[in-house]
């Protein structure tokens, strides 16, 4: 890829950049994209990068502003796009306080449980800020890393520049998402469709020996139809039909291979409690899925993830060594700096570090009590955490800028973190609740830290292509860090609080790690923390999993992390992702059957993604809206008592319709 070696900008001109306007249209697109990819990771385990929907909405609002210019619209993209990495790391954990069962509902929904979430996620992203100004300059500027995603969005605003940007595009698909939203809501449109189609009651044959009848089976089979979600059609839209096919495939392993062969088994004991009445066979399907096939998933993740890092090792090790390069050329900073080259400086952000230090030291402390017993087990984690903070924030920033932020394997290395505060934890006598808790505290600053620091990079190398001044995007991004972290509690809580209550309502298992909300990350997180510092892990099931993924490599699966996620969620969502990665295989087909040039399939890919991320949005609007009038005890009408799933099935038919029509004809305009 070839490498812009001078900004479209001269570090000569000056042009308005940090605006009042673009700070709060910033400020309030990182809040709104940050909510939605909170709505959308919990539900699906998938997060999208707000990278580019938050260039076009930015360059729709500052188009027509007079004085406007391409260094303000970056300013605007930079702040926007943020929030979404702080969403991204605090649904990979703080879920796991609840899911491991060291938060109750009563606390997360409290003002203690508000300021302990805050914290973690203002702790990790500042540090992920303060890190990625000390990495700034050497990662940017390095041209083995082609930063694939920085440069596409930095073509969006040159389009935008020349009055392409296709915003209306993003709002119509808002719109439409929205809406369905409402009329499920409404019981107009029905979400899903399920039935179960029971097994005959047989003994295997060849089971039976001396005073043994032989193995009884019963059950059956729950077949499920596709979720009717414009989100999850959105997100397998935009990860394609491979990853959306591998994806479905661990729901094809879950449903249709662990659950039926694991009910057929287990039938006969759980068929008193059916004609009993106290669980019918869709609860005893979804409660094995939940506490067997669920661990064997993890297990897979497990593997998954250690797998990954073992695949980058080479980029890792390149990438721990940057901060000593780094550090090195950062001493030798020249008295006179262009702007384009001009960083927060050196000693503020030292100093940052050291009071951030501080802060973690505190936080840890606080969270064990302020006990005199815990001020040196809290000092060690703080001192171990910071300095594992920086090297895989340093990793984070590599590894965007070979993959992009997208592909960034976050979860991957929480999870290296959890293992380590894990064991230190245990070496110096520290386990159960509080142990668990202070686990989790740790991966949700590593966890967030390392997805703002990879987010920010690549907006970082933006403005390095289109010549913005660093220090500014630094600020913009510490104060959009510090508003999303503040607000970040809201949709979580907000979402759990709601789907509780409409769990009570509808019989199913509701809050984090639930039926809707199943924020697979965060199991996987609360498991592995419970597992080694509580001792609670049902190893043998986790032993599994990781025997599983291993025979996935071994067969080279291109993804073994996105199987096993799939195993996790349910049929339904891995189904709706599933179709929307079907839709883009046509729309896939029909430019190579047409032959269209590279600029035409530009043209289409941009908007296919637009009406993608417009669709997700929209949902995620709307559904958190709905979860607020749960929580608040408002009564939303059935308007359409048993309505009818074809009718559904109709509108995901005409959902794909569009997607395919309207990206296509994009080269006509």
């Amino acid at each position: 890829m070839k490498i812009q070696n001078k900004p479209l900008i001269a570090p000569e001109k000056n042009l308005r950049e940090f605006t009042l306007r673009s700070l709060l249209t910033g400020i309030i697109f990182a809040v709104l994209f940050g909510f939605s990819n909170a709505y959308l990771g919990l539900k699906s385990g998938i997060t999208i990068a707000a990278t580019y929907p938050a260039a076009i909405m930015g360059i729709q609002f500052l188009r027509h502003r007079k004085g406007s210019n391409i260094l303000e619209e970056n300013f605007l993209r930079t702040i926007g796009s943020i929030g979404e990495a702080v969403a991204g790391g605090a649904i990979f954990t703080i879920p796991a306080f609840y899911i491991a069962g060291v938060w109750g509902p009563e606390f997360f929904a409290s003002f203690d449980g508000y300021l302990k979430s805050t914290a973690i996620m203002l702790a990790g992203g500042i540090a992920g800020i303060l890190f990625v100004t000390l990495l700034r300059k050497v990662m940017v500027e390095d041209p083995l890393l082609p930063f694939p995603e920085s440069v596409a969005a930095s073509e969006i605003h040159k389009a935008g520049r020349k009055g392409t940007s296709g915003a209306k595009y993003l709002f119509f698909a808002m719109g439409v998402g929205g809406v369905i939203e409402f009329l499920k809501s409404f019981h107009i449109l029905s979400p899903k469709w399920e039935k179960f189609l029971p097994f005959a009651k047989k003994i295997i044959p060849g089971t039976s020996m001396e005073k043994f009848k032989g193995i009884e089976t019963g059950g059956g089979f729950l077949l499920k139809s596709p979720a009717l979600s414009p989100a999850f059609l959105g997100v397998g839209y935009i990860i394609g039909p491979k990853l959306a096919a591998l994806n479905f495939a661990g729901g094809v392993l879950s449903w249709g291979l662990f659950v039926p062969l694991l009910i057929l088994i287990l039938g006969p004991q759980y068929s008193p409690l059916v004609s009993d009445g106290v669980m019918t066979w869709s609860d005893i399907s979804k409660s094995v899925f939940s506490n067997i096939v669920k661990p064997i998933a993890i297990g897979g993740m497990l593997m998954s993830a250690a797998y990954t890092l073992y695949g980058l090792r080479k980029k890792i090790f390149n990438g721990i060594r940057k901060p000593d390069e780094d550090i090195e050329k950062t001493s030798s900073i020249p008295k006179i700096v262009k702007r384009t080259e001009k960083d927060i400086g050196i000693l503020t952000v030292i100093s940052g570090i050291f009071l951030l230090s501080a802060f973690v030291f505190v936080m840890f402390w606080w969270f064990m009590g302020f006990k005199d017993e815990s001020f040196i087990p809290a000092l060690i984690v703080a001192l171990v955490l910071m300095i594992a903070g920086f090297f895989f924030a340093t990793l984070s920033g590599y590894l965007v800028g070979v993959i992009g932020s997208s592909n960034n394997p976050v979860s991957g290395i929480t999870i290296t973190s959890i293992v380590i505060t894990s064991f230190i934890l245990l070496m110096i006598g520290i386990s159960g609740d509080q142990g668990v808790i202070i686990v989790l505290a740790g991966a949700g600053i590593i966890c967030v830290s390392a997805a703002v620091a990879g987010a920010a990079l690549q907006e970082m190398k933006v403005g390095y292509i289109l010549g913005g001044t660093p220090w500014k995007m630094q600020v913009g991004d510490f104060i959009g860090v510090i508003i999303s972290a503040l607000a970040m509690w809201i949709p979580l809580f907000i979402l759990n609080a709601g789907d509780l209550k409409m769990a009570e309502l509808n019989g199913y298992k509701g809050g984090f790690g639930g039926d809707v909300l199943a924020a697979p990350q965060a199991g996987l997180m609360a498991k592995l923390s419970k597992g080694i510092v509580g001792g609670e892990m049902v190893w043998p099931l986790v032993i599994v999993g990781i025997i599983m993924a291993f025979g996935f490599i071994l067969v080279k699966i291109k993804s073994p992390m996105l199987v096993c996620v799939g195993m996790y969620l349910s049929f339904e969502t891995v189904a709706a992702i599933f179709a929307g990665g079907l839709i883009r295989w046509i729309v896939d087909m029909i430019i190579a059957r047409r032959k269209y040039s590279k600029k035409q399939i530009s043209y289409i890919d941009n908007r296919g993604v637009l009406l993608a991320s417009g669709l997700i949005a929209g949902e995620a609007l709307m559904g958190l809206l709905f979860a607020a009038l749960a929580f608040f005890d408002v009564i939303v009408p059935n308007l359409w008592d048993g309505s009818p799933f074809i009718i559904s099935t109709a509108v995901i038919i005409a959902l794909g319709f569009v997607m395919v029509n309207i990206p296509l004809k994009a080269i006509e305009e």
